[in-house]
């Protein structure tokens, strides 16, 4: 798996003031990534797209209907 060609979006839950952001790289096939913009070469966390998309699912039950 070719994991140097991710294409990181910025979660649309980040706020726009700098901080708490989240990036997202899910264009890699078997895998979406996800890092800290505030640490961009620290850890990244790997998900398998299943797992990610139940995740992603159960935040906005709990947020709301906003994406």
């Amino acid at each position: 798996m070719d994991l140097m060609a991710p294409r990181w979006r910025k979660s649309t839950k980040s706020g726009g003031n700098g901080g708490s952001c989240v990036e997202v790289a899910d264009n890699l096939p078997g895998v979406v990534l996800v890092r800290d913009t505030k640490d961009r070469d620290g850890g990244t966390l790997h998900f398998a797209p299943a797992a990610w998309q139940a995740f992603v699912t159960l935040a906005r039950t709990a947020t709301g209907p906003t994406a």
